[in-house]
This record gives C-alpha cells, structure tokens and sequence, in this order.
C-alpha cells in the first residue's frame, strides 16, 4: 500500500538529521575567541561544556552559539536559561554586554567553517554524525513516491557538505539565506508538487513548530517533532493540543502510512542522542 498522493517531506537539518554537537561547539568556540578583544575571564574547554548542551533545545540560529561561548567565558556566566522566554532575555542582554550584531557572529561562524573546510575538510565532517538509520531512511523515500528537502538554519553551503558526504540529493535545500522557516513553508506550499501531496514537516524544535502552528496560512502542513533530536524537558508533552505529532525512531524507520498509526506515546525524554 502506498500513500496517494505521497507527501513532501520537508526536515530541519541539525537535530533531525545530524547530530553536530561536537561541531557547534567547536565552531562556535573559535568564532568567540577570534572577537574577543581580549582573553576570556574563564578559559572555553576543547570539550563541549554541558552548560552549551544545556541551551542547545533553545538556539535557534547559528549566531546564538557564538554568543553563547562568549557568555560561557565570562567569569560568572549566571544560570543557564530553562525556558524560551529567559533564553531570549540572556541574549538580548548578552549582545548589549558585547556590543556585537547577529550579522557579525554569523559572519564570524561561517568563517571559521569555511575555513575549516577548506583546511581540513574530513576533519571538519567528522565532526558530525548523521543519526542512525537516516541515511537508509531517505534513500528508501523514494521507493514510496515521496520526495524530501531540507529546510535549516544553518548556512546552505555547509548543509550541502554534509548531504554530498552521505550521498545524499534532497529535492531542494534552504538555509538561512531563504529566511525565516515560515516563509520558506508559506512558498512551498504556494508551489505544491506535481504529484499535489500534502506538506510533512519535521523539526526537533518545539518553538519552531509553534510558530508554524500559529500561523494561519500554515494550517495544511502537518508538523511532526522528532523524538531523537535536541529536545529539552518537557518538550514532548501536549503535543496534541498544538496540533503537534511525535515521531520516534521506530516510526521514522517505518512505512510513511504507520508514522501515526498507533499514534506514538512520548517518553522520557534526554538532551539530545
């Protein structure tokens, strides 16, 4: 049995697909320290620090993980934000702290990447690891008539790197040049398929899918939030009431038709995989 039409599978990137944990940080630590006038108060370990783990469920864009290490060098960095509001609030204070605009963190995160590709281009790769059983799971899409893309915050370039590393040839890729995710969205489902399928989308960032819940002309995409991805506590409960489905492993493994057939339960839910 297929599904007919078959749908437009449309994942985020970081979270869904890879895991780059190790890159982040480390990507991230070198663009701080290349603006920093001056050392940091407390030294940024080689290691991801678990204070950076911590905020992962709640960066959003590239230039927040640049701003994160800097703040993670300051001697007393404060708490670690738990919610999205409190998140917001450290970095509207941390950019007036450094005087720093968003443009030049991803500016300064987008070097240091380049860079490193062009330097050390395995080096850089293996610093991410795509999920288990993701790469498998997208080559056999096709077999079931559906066709996928990748819709990121990260900069276009770098995800291409990584997807032609797997050997993988989305449908279309947007990064954050496109713009905002919604946007992105709005203009696909304006430009449907061929085949006339609904739009899936799938994300491991419960505000994202919020946003896109609430916004009207999203109403036909169905949001899915991915169980394996940078979840933070909590971050699987009430998805119902939002409109929201949960896809576990074994579902994203399986048949496009049984993803919500059982509905999935949440479970207990860890940072990250």
């Amino acid at each position: 049995m297929s599904l007919v039409p078959a749908p437009l599978l449309v994942f985020d990137f970081d979270g869904v697909l890879v895991d780059g944990m190790d890159e982040y940080w480390w990507s991230s630590r070198r663009a701080a320290l290349k603006l920093l006038e001056d050392p940091p108060e407390r030294p940024l370990p080689e290691a991801v620090p678990l204070a950076f783990r911590q905020l992962r469920p709640l960066i959003h864009k590239g230039w927040e993980m640049v701003l994160v290490a800097a703040e993670l060098g300051r001697a007393s960095p404060g708490p670690v934000p738990t919610t999205t509001a409190s998140y917001a609030a450290l970095l509207a204070r941390a950019l007036e702290r450094w005087g720093w605009q968003p443009a030049t963190l991803q500016r300064a995160l987008e070097e240091v990447r380049a860079q490193a590709i062009a330097s050390d281009r395995a080096g850089w790769l293996a610093r991410h690891r795509f999920y288990p059983d993701v790469v498998e799971r997208l080559h056999r899409l096709r077999h079931e008539g559906a066709s996928w893309r990748v819709l990121t915050t990260k900069g276009a370039a770098f995800s291409r790197e990584l997807l032609e590393a797997a050997g993988l040839e989305p449908a279309g890729l947007d990064g954050h040049e496109q713009g905002p995710k919604t946007e992105v969205l709005k203009r696909l489902l304006a430009e449907p398929e061929p085949g006339g399928g609904p739009l899936w989308f799938i994300e491991d960032r419960r505000a994202t899918l919020a946003e896109v819940r609430a916004t009207p002309e999203l109403a036909p995409v169905r949001c899915w939030l991915a169980a394996w991805g940078y979840l933070g506590p909590g971050d699987g409960e009430g998805l119902a009431t939002q409109g929201i489905d949960w896809l576990d492993a074994t579902h994203f493994r399986g048949p496009l038709e049984t993803w919500s057939s059982p509905a999935p339960t949440p479970g207990a839910i860890a940072n990250g995989r």
